[in-house]
This record gives structure tokens, sequence and C-alpha cells, in this order.
């Protein structure tokens, strides 16, 4: 194996080393828990809320179905996949402890407690054994892990054979124009609300540039590939603002 020591990442738009990305993302969330779920609504409008349940549709979960939410922090995606599926299990795993405390304190958590499971864990290490669930989300999460080729990877271990991946992510948009709209909105914008609403405008900075640095459509499309899916394909959300990617462990 080689030695990752000297290797650096992405930091929103920092170069840092890479053993110290983890560390300052949990501090990014941890920070803005109590806020997160009234910031996401902020961010986006109230849009994340539509591309979640286009999320579902294409997921159409099936009763009796075992979800691993990864950077699952306050349930979101687990709460809507059990309704959907009328029963099933969801285990809820993220690297920061402060957001699992506030999806515990929800009230649909507590509806749902006897199929949900709140695990603190690491995308790119997973905490359970090869062939373990049939589908796997990840929602505006992969742009936070160290090395999101690894996180699919872990993805591709963990789900039965004919298991599901579904990665929900801001993206890129494909019309130069309407991207520098965009991003005159989001660096100008949302930090400001950042500081606020959650008192805190560095670690929305930090989102904003970390959704500029994720690849492309077509770039993730082939990690997704290189990971071991087949069938894999993506769908773009509000023309590119986020995209759905899909993959199956055939």
């Amino acid at each position: 194996m080689s030695d990752r020591s000297d290797k650096t990442t992405h930091f929103g738009f920092e170069t840092v080393p890479e053993h110290e990305k983890a560390g300052r993302v949990q501090g990014v969330f941890g920070s803005v828990a109590s806020k997160y779920d009234v910031m996401n609504d902020v961010m986006s409008m109230g849009i994340h809320r539509v591309w979640k349940d286009a999320m579902m549709d294409w997921l159409a979960p099936r009763p009796g179905q075992r979800l691993l939410d990864v950077a699952g922090g306050t349930g979101d995606i687990s709460f809507r996949f059990l309704k959907r599926a009328g029963h099933g299990h969801a285990t809820v795993l993220d690297l920061t402890e402060p957001m699992l405390v506030e999806g515990r304190k929800r009230a649909e958590a507590e509806r749902m407690a006897d199929s949900l499971d709140w695990v603190v864990g690491d995308a790119m290490a997973l905490p359970f054994e090869d062939n373990t669930f049939e589908v796997y989300t990840i929602s505006f999460g992969i742009r936070n892990v160290t090395r999101p080729q690894e996180a699919l990877n872990e993805a591709y271990r963990v789900l039965r054979p004919g298991g599901r991946l579904m990665v929900l992510e801001f993206s890129q948009l494909p019309n130069d124009g309407l991207q520098k709209l965009y991003d005159l909105y989001s660096f100008n914008v949302i930090p400001r609300m950042g500081q606020l609403i959650a008192n805190d405008s560095a670690s929305y900075q930090y989102l904003v540039e970390s959704i500029r640095n994720f690849p492309d459509q077509e770039t993730f499309l082939g990690m997704v590939k290189a990971a071991g899916f087949g069938n894999a394909k993506y769908r773009n959300l509000s023309m590119g603002i986020a995209a759905l990617h899909s993959g199956w462990k055939i």
C-alpha cells in the first residue's frame, strides 16, 4: 500500500492533507447540525424536498428492503424510504454524531424507532459485512468524502447482488451562462444566509466551494461504473443544479 501521509485533497477551495479532511468536515456539520434542515430549505428554496421525492420515485422502495443511508444526517432519506416501502429497515450512518443526534430528535424518528438504526461511521470504511443491504443511498454527502471512489467501492461491497445504489448530489449546469448566475447566487447569498440563520458563514462558504469542486455528471458516472455497478445512469434535476446517479450490483 502506498503511503498517503503526503497526499492532499480539496476542502472547499483549500488544498489540505487528506488526513485532515474528515475532521474538518466533522467540524462543519457539527457546527450547523441544529440548523441543517432549515438551511437546506433556504439554500435550495425548498427544492431539495422535490429532489428527494424524485429520488424516491426512481428508487421505488419495496416492502421489507434494508436500506443503508450514508451521510444520512438527520434522517430525511430514511424517513422517506420507510414511508414509501410500507415496512422495512433503515440504517442511518454519518461521520458526525451531532447530525445523528438531531435526527433522533425528529418526530418521524420516534414513530419509526423500531425500523431505524443510527450509526457513527466512515463512508470509506463501512462497519458492515459484505452483501448486507438491498439499497444504498447517499444524499448531498459524497462530495464531503475524502476519496469518493472508495465510498462507491464500499457501497458495492455492502450491497447484496441485485442491490441498488442511488446518489443525490449537487452537480453542474450544462449552460455556462446559467452556471455563472448560479455561482453568483451561491457565493454571494448562501454564506450570508448561513451567517444570519446559523451564525456561521464559513461552513456555508465551504459547502458552496465543495459543490464547485465535485466532478460533473459524466465524470461521476464513470466513477460509479468503475466501482463495479451495472446499468449505471443519471438524471439531472433542476437543469443540473443537482443530479441523481443510479447503479445496480449485478
